[in-house]
Parts: structure tokens; C-alpha cells; sequence
């Protein structure tokens, strides 16, 4: 569909994509391009794939999504043919992202994620059109201060005629926000309410259900040379433990340490296959405690309103201690002491590379005791986030500014 004409509701307010004439576009170019390289296997097309489909569910938008690896993305959604280089995911059409990249009509809307460089001809493309292209670099999730500054700073490219607009999630107002669905809230919630679906979820899910009185706890990170002291910890407590553990890095760690066996002492395994994005929230809201990484499972567990420990992306030099930091001084606020400390502790834990196997338990038993502390703070963090525009919206508020700028 054109954007001429086209109305989005945004909280209840509409207003028009566009004011552009769609005499200068073909009536086959979508609404909106979306390019995604997959860096970290789930994370970028995680976030890509929630996006585009929000775009087009909730606000009518005829979506063009570009992928480097469609065998990652076949994780997300089964349907995919990593074979095929264009194939249509409901009103959503995907495009294998070629190394030679093919001559196209650029959208009205062009969004590149986290910094991937678009192809030279699609740019020259997008230069030709008149006017060309509202284009915006959806960036990384960051809790660092300096975001609300650089967020909606525009750039200039430095040889063709187009600007680019920097977009910057995050938790404050000043920032992108989060992406969070119409009513994600509130049918998570009934999910957690609904004993009957939760039973049916844990039996198609994981083939067994966890154990009434056991901490149910799920666990998705990378390889962490933590993990199988605290496997340990959890099998050796008097607390049962039912950890759902899914398809991922850590996974073969798990296996390693379990052998053939799914009981060791207080602890239940349950291996999960690889879940779509709306089993895997429902996983989150089932879960007491989860275990995520990056950062679309990280924004997810948040939603879920339930204790969490962020496995983060390291980077050179320790520099993702700098993200991590900044959401803990922000995440913390209006904790006690003893709370703040305990899962402060075991998030540094947890990221530690080494020396950390003989903390690890210590660090446990520390959390543990505060995880009752930690839900309510949890529900709080969840009910502050949700007052705020979602990511989607405030997307296309941006690229409307742009326009009309």
C-alpha cells in the first residue's frame, strides 16, 4: 500500500503517514524497508522480526523485510525457506539481503538496524528519488545517559544528498522506548492467572510439568563458565529447582554437566525446542526467575514483570560493563540495600569470565533470598516502562517529523 491517504493510530491519536504523492511510487513498493544482519544468531532478527510484524498488524503498514541469513531467522518463524531469495510471512514480505544486492525501488520509510551499512546501490537509489527516502538507523538498546542526547541527531551522508536519523531505544521518554505490543501487558497477565493454560503450555512445551513447589526458572544466555557451578548450587539447595532450559549457546554446557539424567538432587532439567516469540513470552510469564541475553530476551523478561539476571553481550575490553552499569543504576533505584546488593552481585557474577565458580553459590543463596523483594520490584519497573510510548509508535512519529520537516 502507498502511505498517500494512509492513517496510523497512535494511542488513540491519527494522523497521516505521508503527505508525499504516491504518483511517484509504484503501487507494489511497501510502506517500509527494514535491513537486518544477523550478528548475534537470535537477537537482531528477534528484534526485527516483532517490529516489522507490530508495523503491520497494528498499524497497517505494507512491510519489505531484508535478511543476510534466513536459516537464523527459520529459528523465529519455521515457515521460512532459507532457499528462497523473496517469499511472503502473512502481509509480510521477505527478501534474502544478497551480497550482490539487486536493483530496487527503495520504501517510503527505510530502516536500518543496528548500524549495518545498506547496500551502495540502494542508497544511490534512495539519492534519485525526489524526494528521497525518510531514513532511519535503529540503533542498540542502551541505558547510558548519553542516549537521550544523540537520540533523533540527524547525519548527514558525506557524498549522496540524504540525512539519516539516529534512533535510540531506551527507558526514559527522552529516548525510542521499548517495543511492547497493544495489550502485551495485559494478556500476559491473564496467562499468568489461567493455571489451565499454563499446564497445557508446560506439556506441549517441555513434555512435563514442573514441580508445584519448585522455583521455576528459565535459562537462555551464552556459554558461561559460571553455569555449571550454579547448576551445582541449585541440584545441592533445599529449594526445588525446575529449569527450563532453551535451544541456545548454553545448552550444550547444560547437557555436559547433566549427562544422560534430567534429576540431580533438587533440580529438574527440561529442554525445550527452539519457541516461537509468543511461546517464548508465555515461557517468561510462567517462569519465577529468567535467565536472558542480549537484548530482545532481555526487553521480553521485562514485559514478563518477573526477577530477572541479564547475560549481556561482551564486548573488547569489558566495554559492555558501561551498558550494564547503567542499567543497574537505573534498574535499582528505590531498592533496599540488601536487595539492590544481592542482584547487583550476581549480574557481575554472572558476567564474570573467570575466577567466578566459587562465588557463584554464595551469590545464589544471596538472590535467592530476595527474589520475593525482587517480583514486587519487578511489577513496579513493568507498570513505569508501560506508561510510555512503545518503540513502534514513537518510530513513526519520528519518520512523520522527518517528513514533515
Amino acid at each position: 500500500m502507498a502511505w498517500f491517504g494512509f492513517a496510523a493510530v497512535i494511542s488513540g491519536f491519527k494522523f497521516p503517514i505521508s503527505v508525499r504523492s504516491a504518483m511517484s511510487h509504484s503501487t507494489n513498493i511497501p510502506d517500509c524497508d527494514i535491513f537486518c544482519k544477523v550478528v548475534d544468531n537470535f537477537g537482531d532478527i528477534g528484534v526485527c522480526w516483532r517490529l516489522a510484524r507490530q508495523m503491520t498488524l497494528e498499524h497497517g503498514l505494507g512491510v519489505r523485510l531484508w535478511v543476510d541469513n534466513l536459516a537464523a531467522f527459520r529459528n523465529l518463524a519455521p515457515t521460512i525457506d532459507p532457499e528462497r531469495p523473496s517469499q511472503q510471512l502473512g502481509d509480510i514480505e521477505v527478501r534474502q539481503w544478497p551480497a550482490t544486492f539487486p536493483e530496487t525501488e527503495p520504501a517510503h520509510l527505510v530502516i536500518q538496524t543496528f548500524a549495518c551499512d545498506l547496500p551502495p546501490g540502494y542508497l544511490g537509489a534512495m539519492a534519485r528519488q525526489n524526494p528521497p527516502p525518510t531514513w532511519i538507523n535503529l540503533e542498540y538498546l542502551s541505558a547510558e545517559d548519553w542516549v537521550e542526547g544523540c537520540h533523533q541527531l540527524l547525519s548527514p551522508h558525506p557524498q549522496l544528498p540524504l540525512c539519516c536519523r539516529f534512533f535510540f531505544p531506551g527507558f526514559t521518554e527522552r529516548t525510542g522506548g521499548l517495543l511492547r505490543e497493544t495489550g502485551l501487558l495485559d494478556s500476559l497477565r491473564e496467562f499468568r492467572a489461567d493455571t489451565e493454560a499454563q499446564s497445557s503450555f508446560w506439556e506441549t512445551a517441555a513434555g512435563i510439568q514442573p514441580p508445584p513447589e519448585a522455583l521455576r526458572i528459565s535459562l537462555f544466555s551464552y556459554e558461561n563458565p559460571a553455569l555449571p557451578s550454579l547448576l551445582e548450587a541449585w541440584a545441592s539447595g533445599e529449594r526445588p529447582v525446575f529449569c527450563a532450559v532453551t535451544t541456545g549457546r548454553s545448552t550444550d554446557q547444560v547437557r555436559a554437566w547433566a549427562g544422560n539424567t534430567r534429576q540431580r538432587g533438587s533440580l529438574t532439567l527440561a529442554y525445550l525446542p527452539f519457541l516461537p516469540q509468543e511461546d517464548y513470552d508465555r515461557l517468561l510469564a510462567a517462569c519465577d526467575l529468567n535467565f536472558v541475553r542480549g537484548e530482545d530476551s532481555f526487553v521480553r523478561a521485562q514485559w514478563a514483570t518477573h526477577p530477572l539476571v541479564w547475560h549481556i553481550y561482551r564486548q573488547a575490553e569489558n566495554a559492555h560493563r558501561i551498558k550494564l552499569a547503567a542499567f543497574l543504576a537505573k534498574y535499582l533505584t528505590g531498592l533496599p540495600p540488601e536487595t539492590a546488593t544481592a542482584l547487583q552481585d550476581f549480574w557481575l557474577a554472572w558476567d564474570e569470565e573467570t575466577g567466578v565458580e566459587a562465588r557463584i553459590a554464595d551469590a545464589w543463596m544471596k538472590l535467592l533470598g530476595q527474589l520475593p523483594a525482587l517480583q514486587a520490584h519487578a511489577e513496579r519497573w513493568a507498570g513505569v516502562l508501560a506508561q510510555q510510548e512503545d518503540l513502534c509508535a514513537k518510530l513513526l512519529i519520528c519518520g512523520q517529523n522527518l517528513i514533515q520537516s
